[in-house]
């Protein structure tokens, strides 16, 4: 036989789009060409198969015209995933290798000079479209407890090309890779209960688990922001399976290791000096940002207004639709960006306006430039905007603790089911269904009316003052929020009058 066919897979993003690897020899001038959109990583994978081949002990054909092709021919192909089957297909094809036994496999791996399997990123969404095709995959061991995450796939771990074939011959079969346990991710969350004081921080952060909202800690440097803020994702719900797996197969096409990250909520804390390709993603071949990495989790934004102006406009898309769509010359991606905001920054640029300890050297110049770096359509997609103030010394020393995440958590839970039964979390709502879900009465409407007006917000920050009262009466199990409810909701909302002091 001197045709063969290998079933593997490219990696464009999170997908992975099922790619034939196609080996013909022939009679003719010796040599090997390799077509079908090959990447200089690719390209170069004819030196490491050669190699691979004859220093693990088989024939590689010199004498005849090799020719590869990957199919189809207009999709890009990157990386070394391809070394694998493209000397499985030159064995076949050169008859050391029956072609029978490909049948109903795919496979994938980089080969080291000397034969050995090394690891490839992008595995978790390879395997789950290996998945849906009901086929087996080889790959190599480093793999496999990624793919196993997989579910229902027969994954057949190797560590070397000669492996392989032994298995594909029926001569030394592979077991199939068994899932190992994981660590239960609760004990690597930090505790609400060693936050000391801040009730209203802690009130707002509670909101914010419940109903998905973006939430700005304002106030002075030491009194417990970023504290705070890290201590969101242990009062969340845990991730259900399938949530699980879209944060690894996003963790997985970065390239990045999976111990002690399943199953948890992520929380990502980039500098401030990071660039919006950085944070939203992006490259000459469109990678995950930081957005997508906090997919399902939190992306904390310490220092706000010491970001890029630039960089935090380009939030304000994925904050609305919960997707990134990165299109470049000759790539295009969609990553998923549904994540909550959590941001903290200092009322002025030296820290201290409004601060009883010390006195604030700013001008009014000063303060207001420094404020103006966060734009009010960004500020309109941030739902809660609390202070927190610096604390007396008597609470600090106290050694009362406050409510622990777990005894939160357990409201935020209760909440959500209720919103859920709604159809979507209230952040999510749309207009309708959230003018439905409020059924504000005619004499709370007007009055809801008047403090618009008077606080000039917008049409956007009516919206989201109306999601926070519906989670504020979630939390307390009532049908529909009422004017306390929405008194609260409003509170949330003046920046302005936070920052400034009045």
């Amino acid at each position: 036989m001197t045709l063969a066919i290998v079933a593997t897979r490219a990696g464009l993003g999170l997908e992975a789009p099922e790619v034939h690897v196609e080996v013909h020899l022939a009679n003719g001038l010796p040599g090997l060409t390799l077509v079908g959109l090959p990447e200089t990583a690719v390209k170069e994978s004819r030196e490491r198969v050669r190699s691979a081949l004859v220093n693990a002990g088989f024939d590689f054909p010199n004498t005849r015209r090799i020719t590869l092709n990957l199919a189809p021919a207009d999709l890009p192909k990157e990386g070394g995933r391809f070394d694998l089957p493209i000397a499985l297909g030159i064995l076949a094809a050169s008859g050391q290798l029956p072609v029978e036994a490909l049948e109903g496999m795919e496979c994938a791996g980089e080969l080291a000079l000397d034969g050995k399997l090394r690891a490839f990123p992008g595995v978790l969404p390879f395997a789950l479209a290996t998945r849906r095709t009901r086929r087996r995959l080889i790959i190599p061991r480093e793999c496999a407890e990624e793919a196993a995450l997989a579910g229902d796939l027969e994954v057949l771990p190797a560590d070397n090309l000669w492996q392989v074939v032994a298995h594909l011959l029926g001569q030394e079969p592979i077991a199939p890779h068994r899932l190992g346990p994981r660590a239960k991710a609760e004990g690597l969350i930090d505790d609400l209960a060693e936050v000391r004081g801040q009730h209203q921080a802690r009130r707002a952060l509670e909101v914010a688990a419940a109903g998905g909202h973006n939430l700005l800690f304002a106030g002075p440097p030491g009194t417990g922001k970023t504290m705070l803020a890290s201590r969101l994702p242990g009062i969340l719900p845990p991730l259900s399976d399938d949530e699980a797996l879209e944060v690894a197969a996003v963790r997985s096409v970065c390239g990045l290791t999976l111990d002690q990250h399943w199953g948890r909520r992520p929380f990502r804390q980039p500098h401030h000096s990071a660039s919006a390709a950085a944070l939203v993603g992006g490259g000459s071949k469109p990678k995950p940002g930081e957005i997508s990495l906090a997919h399902h989790g939190v992306l904390f934004l310490d220092e706000l207004p010491e970001f890029s102006r630039h960089v935090l406009e380009v939030l304000r898309q994925p904050l609305e639709s919960g997707t990134i769509h990165l299109a470049r010359a000759s790539h295009e991606r969609r990553y998923p960006a549904q994540f909550q905001l959590v941001a903290a920054m200092n009322p002025c640029p030296c820290g201290h306006l409004g601060d009883p300890r010390q006195r604030c050297q700013c001008s009014n110049a000063q303060i207001q430039r420094y404020q103006a770096r966060v734009s009010g359509p960004l500020l309109d997609r941030i739902d809660l905007q609390v202070e927190v103030p610096a604390l007396p010394a008597q609470q600090l020393t106290a050694q009362t603790q406050g409510e622990s995440s777990a005894a939160v958590r357990e409201r935020v839970i209760a909440a959500r089911e209720r919103q859920l039964a709604r159809g979507a979390l209230n952040s999510h709502l749309g207009g309708r269904e959230l003018e439905a879900a409020c059924a504000l009465q005619a004499d709370e409407r007007a009055w809801l009316a008047e403090v618009l007006e008077k606080l000039r917000l917008s049409a956007r920050a009516y919206h989201r003052v109306l999601r926070v009262a519906l989670t504020l009466a979630d939390l307390q199990g009532e049908p529909r929020p009422a004017q306390p409810h929405l008194m609260e909701a409003i509170g949330y909302r003046q920046l302005d009058r936070l920052l400034k002091g009045g």
